[in-house]
């Protein structure tokens, strides 16, 4: 069995809960690449890997962050050659309410057809579960849920429907039709796209008027958005403030240039 997961610490969890149920055995295997940002047009082409790893390496050789070598796509590869010589092999999605896990599991359903009624989902949308503290809560990610509540959600697996298989594949090509770098979840599996300076105006409210380090600021936004923001596409968002004039930047600190509140709800901001 694979489970497959979007969440570096939620694949964690589920290592650690296969401790706890034998029922869960198997590999995890996470997706490193977030979906939910870049562009995914003709995705499944060489042109199209090729223009979105050219989007990520300037985004993350301007913080001069390390870039992720091995694709997916070469991992899921093998995966699949794996599911084609044992028949009985089973595929687990995890998702999770927020856009990456959705935006994951658009990007993966497209691959999985020819394996349908071994592929199953575990939609953790809306679904309640018990915290550390003994609280019910509705998680956003996986690393949210304590490795104990895993066992109880593999109950929850349900096998991936025909109908899903006919109809999630064409809300992919939907997606990557228009073009844009930055989706957001509406709810269950409903994605919109905006563009990139959809969160600009967010993101100045953060900025303080006095010099502050950056990363204070992203985890400052991180912690009190309700959206699950990418962080390297925050990061650089708030250095195009920078270059527009509205933020000032010495060294690893920055500063709101622009001070009052009604001054930043009327500013225009630039993709």
């Amino acid at each position: 069995m694979f489970h497959i997961v979007f969440d570096s610490h939620g694949a964690d969890l589920l290592n650690a809960a296969m401790d706890m149920d034998e029922a869960l055995d198997g590999e995890v295997i996470l997706i490193q690449d977030d979906y939910s940002v870049g562009p995914i047009q003709d995705l499944f082409s060489d042109e199209g890997l090729a223009e979105r790893k050219k989007w990520w390496n300037e985004i993350r050789q301007e913080f001069s962050e390390p870039l992720i070598e091995k694709s997916d796509s070469v991992k899921l590869a093998k995966i699949l050659q794996r599911m084609r010589e044992e028949e009985f092999d089973q595929i687990w999605i995890w998702v999770a309410s927020n856009v990456r896990d959705v935006s994951g599991y658009f990007w993966l359903i497209n691959q999985l057809k020819e394996f349908s009624g071994r592929i199953y989902l575990l939609s953790l949308n809306n679904l309640p579960f018990i915290n550390e503290k003994g609280n019910v809560f509705y998680p956003l990610s996986l690393a949210e849920i304590p490795a104990r509540e895993f066992v109880k959600a593999r109950k929850l697996a349900r096998p991936v429907s025909p109908a899903e298989f006919e109809t999630d594949p064409d809300e992919w090509y939907r997606l990557g039709s228009e073009n844009r770098n930055l989706r957001l979840l509406e709810g269950g599996k409903k994605i919109v796209q905006q563009s990139d300076d959809y969160y600009d105006k967010q993101i100045l409210h953060f900025v303080q008027p006095a010099f502050q380090k950056i990363q204070r600021t992203v985890h400052q936004i991180l912690s009190k958005s309700t959206e699950k923001l990418n962080e390297t596409f925050l990061i650089w968002r708030l250095k195009q403030l920078v270059a527009s004039g509205l933020v000032e930047q010495q060294g690893e600190t920055i500063r709101l240039v622009v001070k009052a509140a009604d001054e930043v709800d009327s500013i225009e901001v630039d993709g």
